[in-house]
C-alpha cells in the first residue's frame, strides 16, 4: 500500500501513512491561467494498492475535480487497487430533494467518485451515513468521536448536548465515550432562508453544568449560538462547542461563536484551521481504522 495526497490532504495524508508504516506521495498539481486543475502522478504507481486522500472544502469544485483527475490518472497507470479517502465530502447536506426540483448533489458526486475509478471510499462522519448507498462499491465511515473524546477529557461531569435530532447519535456517542449524560434540542430550519429556529429547548439536567455541543458541521455558526443560547437559559454553567468539519464560512463566524459565551470550539483537521481560537483533533487515527 502507499499513500498519495492531493492538494487538499491538509496533512492527513502523511500522518496516515506514517500510522500504517507505508510511503507517501504527493500529486504534481496547478491551476492554468484559465483556472482549469492539472494533475500528474509522479511516480510508479503499477500493480499498487493507492490510498488517495483529498479533502474537499472550498473551493468545493476544484478539490472534487482534482480528486476526479487523480483517480483517472491512477487508473490509466494500471494500479491495483484505488481507495479515495475524502476527510470532508463535500455536497453532502444536499442528500434528498426538499424542494422540488432540486440537484441531489452527493448522488452527483458519489457516482463520479466511483465511476472516476474509486473502488472504495472512506470519509470522515458524512452528514448523513445512508447517502453513501449513492455510492456503487465499498463505502466506510471513519468515526472520529474517541478522538474529540480525548480532547474532552477532564471536564468535570459534562452533558453532551446535540443541537438537533438529526445529531442524537453523534451525541450518544461521544457522551458513552466520555462517560456522561447526554441531551437534545429541537430545531426547524427554513429551507428557502437556511434561517435555524428553536422549536424546544433542553431539560433541567443542563443546570449548573458544562455542556459539550456536538454537531457534524459548523457553517455560519447559527446553530451552535442558538444551542448556547438556550444551554445558558436552561442554566448551564459554560458551554463548549465541537464539531467534526469546521467550515466556519464567514470572517465573523468564530467572533459570533465566542460572543455566544462559548468557551471553547474543538474541531478536526478535516478543513485547514487558522484562527488561535480553534483547537485542531487529528482524524488520521479514525482513518487508519478503516484500512
Amino acid at each position: 500500500m502507499i499513500v498519495i495526497g492531493g492538494s487538499a490532504h491538509n496533512g492527513i495524508g502523511q500522518s496516515l501513512a506514517k500510522i500504517l508504516g507505508v510511503k507517501f506521495y504527493e500529486v504534481e498539481h496547478k491551476v492554468f491561467p484559465d483556472g482549469e486543475s492539472y494533475i500528474r502522478i509522479p511516480m510508479d504507481v503499477m500493480g499498487e494498492d493507492v490510498v488517495v486522500v483529498q479533502s474537499t472544502y472550498y473551493p468545493q469544485d476544484k478539490h472534487v475535480m482534482e480528486l476526479l483527475l487523480m483517480l483517472e490518472a491512477l487508473n490509466a497507470l494500471m494500479v491495483s487497487n484505488v481507495t479515495a479517502v475524502v476527510p470532508y465530502l463535500a455536497y453532502s447536506r444536499q442528500d434528498r430533494r426538499f424542494r422540488h426540483g432540486e440537484a441531489l448533489s452527493i448522488k452527483v458526486v458519489l457516482q463520479a467518485i466511483r465511476h472516476s475509478g474509486a473502488n472504495s471510499l472512506v470519509v470522515v462522519e458524512p452528514h448523513h451515513p445512508d447517502a453513501l448507498a449513492h455510492f456503487e462499491g465499498d463505502a466506510r465511515i471513519a468515526d472520529p468521536i474517541p478522538e474529540l473524546a480525548s480532547a474532552l477529557k477532564g471536564i468535570n461531569d459534562p452533558v453532551i448536548l446535540a443541537p438537533d435530532k438529526g445529531a442524537l447519535d453523534r451525541a450518544q456517542r461521544l457522551a458513552k465515550a466520555l462517560g456522561a449524560d447526554y441531551d437534545y434540542l429541537e430545531k426547524s430550519r427554513d429551507r428557502v432562508t437556511g434561517e435555524v429556529s428553536l422549536v424546544s429547548g433542553p431539560t433541567e439536567k443542563l443546570r449548573g453544568r458544562s455542556v459539550i455541543l456536538v454537531d457534524d458541521i459548523i457553517s455560519t455558526g447559527g446553530t451552535m449560538v442558538l444551542a448556547a443560547k438556550a444551554s445558558y437559559e436552561a442554566g448551564a454553567k459554560e458551554v463548549i462547542a465541537t464539531a467534526v468539519h469546521g467550515l466556519f464560512v464567514s470572517d465573523n463566524t468564530i467572533e459570533r461563536i465566542k460572543a455566544a459565551g462559548i468557551k471553547r470550539i474543538i474541531v478536526t483537521n478535516t478543513v485547514p484551521q487558522t484562527s488561535p481560537h480553534v483547537e485542531v483533533v487529528d482524524v488520521s487515527p479514525s482513518i487508519a481504522r478503516k484500512l
